[in-house]
């Protein structure tokens, strides 16, 4: 009888465990892909434990009704090293294979029919046989292993192994042996199709956590080359078309580049992310690769980087920076992040507005957040013309800022209108 079969069930189950490579490597790499198996493998050593516990104060109320107790005891004894073997071998997620599985369910079926062995036929009518609810852990480690089917077949096998046990002792069939198996199959039923979804559903989320960071370093590398090459392509195309001869065809190359570059960093959204590279240092009218030092300097040096500092460096004589007298402190990645951000909205001024075209700095330290923006009194933009440049692979808006700044976990609004200029505010939380 399995009365205490569903208890083992309490525990939240987690997903099946996938076949893995051996070495304590793999312990490392599975621990990590399957986090919610560990709590799992917890409670059914919990389970084991305590229904030992259990069939030993069963047998000591009822060691009258022993024929040979040293057997018996023999019995309990091999079951409590199986569970501490048992234990420590599902502790290690390469060794959760069919193999072990196997031999859990040999010892378990062993055990359960030594009891024909070790008591008088009034026993199983006072008491469960040997294993009592020891046998359940067997049936939850092949749910989880090896999935519902094998569990279903490990609790229908201990009926019929329980039934031929009380046949040999002349007993017959009572109630307890299937309300038994029934406790069985429910167990492992619902254990093995819980793990199996938890299975699937960890997959779908390990695919999704991979596809966001893929994602995220995409993006991260097309603002660098944004910020860089896609720049310096356009400057030679415009220069080249203004030079004219050999140099227009440069221009006009440099112009072609421009373009499959473009699409290849704007819209291959499943294309796999390129190894890790640093930022690129971006052209501009304050020095960028001077800038690119200073601030690999400064992180080394310290935990805070001013914001104040940074964005001073891009005033001049068309850019007008107001700002706190004193230091804006943030995390220097995102200082540095922000000053990128500004660089890429002046240089549009500078690209897209007049010669002529003043811009102002504005920067804000609100305490929780600090807000930074940048006005221009050009001639504004075009309705649907930011849409319409994301759409041809124009990223100095869509990546550059707004996605640096989301990066950060702020947020970017664009005021525009015709011959009215354009503000761009952008808000970053501390």
């Amino acid at each position: 009888m399995i009365s205490e079969a569903p208890d083992a069930t309490g525990a939240a189950p987690a997903p099946a465990e996938r076949p893995a490579p051996s070495g304590a490597a793999a312990d490392t790499a599975d621990d990590a892909r399957m986090g919610f198996s560990a709590p799992l493998w917890r409670a059914i050593a919990v389970f084991r434990a305590a229904s030992v516990g259990y069939a030993v104060f069963l047998m000591a109320q009822h060691l009258d009704l022993l024929a040979r107790p040293w057997a018996a005891w023999s019995v309990l004894a091999a079951m409590a090293a199986w569970t501490a073997a048992s234990t420590a071998l599902y502790a290690r997620p390469h060794r959760r294979t069919r193999a072990l599985l196997a031999a859990d369910l040999a010892v378990a079926f062993g055990c359960l029919a030594a009891t024909v062995l070790v008591v008088e036929p009034g026993y199983l009518r006072m008491a469960p046989p040997l294993t009592t609810t020891w046998f359940g852990g067997a049936v939850l480690a092949a749910a989880v292993v090896a999935g519902r089917r094998l569990a279903l077949g490990a609790a229908l096998a201990h009926g019929v192994v329980d039934i031929a046990v009380r046949t040999a002792l002349g007993l017959t069939i009572s109630a307890a042996v299937p309300r038994g198996v029934v406790l069985l199959l429910l167990a492992g039923y619902c254990v093995g199709y819980l793990a199996n979804y938890a299975a699937a559903a960890e997959r779908r989320f390990a695919e999704a956590v991979e596809l966001e960071a893929r994602t995220r370093e995409r993006e991260r590398l097309g603002r660098s080359i944004h910020d860089s090459v896609l720049q310096v392509l356009a400057m030679v195309q415009r220069r080249g078309a203004e030079a004219g001869g050999e140099a227009a065809e440069l221009g006009r190359l440099a112009g072609e580049q421009e373009v499959k570059l473009r699409a290849l960093i704007g819209v291959r959204h499943g294309a796999g992310a390129a190894p890790a590279a640093a930022p690129a240092a971006a052209p501009g009218p304050t020095g960028a690769r001077g800038r690119a030092a200073e601030s690999t300097a400064w992180e080394a040096a310290s935990l805070t980087a001013d914001l104040t500092d940074l964005l001073e460096r891009h005033s001049g004589a068309r850019v007008t920076v107001s700002a706190p007298a004193t230091a804006v402190a943030l995390a220097p990645h995102a200082a540095h992040e922000i000053d990128a951000a500004v660089r890429e909205a002046l240089g549009n001024v500078e690209r897209h507005c007049p010669p002529q075209t003043g811009a102002w700095l504005l920067v804000e330290d609100e305490g929780e957040r600090v807000t930074v923006t940048v006005r221009d009194d050009g001639p504004g933009i075009a309705p649907r013309r930011l849409d319409e440049a994301a759409a041809e692979g124009r990223m100095g808006v869509a990546q550059s800022i707004r996605g640096r700044i989301a990066d950060l976990g702020g947020t970017v609004e664009i005021t525009t209108a015709g011959g009215q200029g354009t503000e761009i505010e952008m808000r970053v939380p501390r």
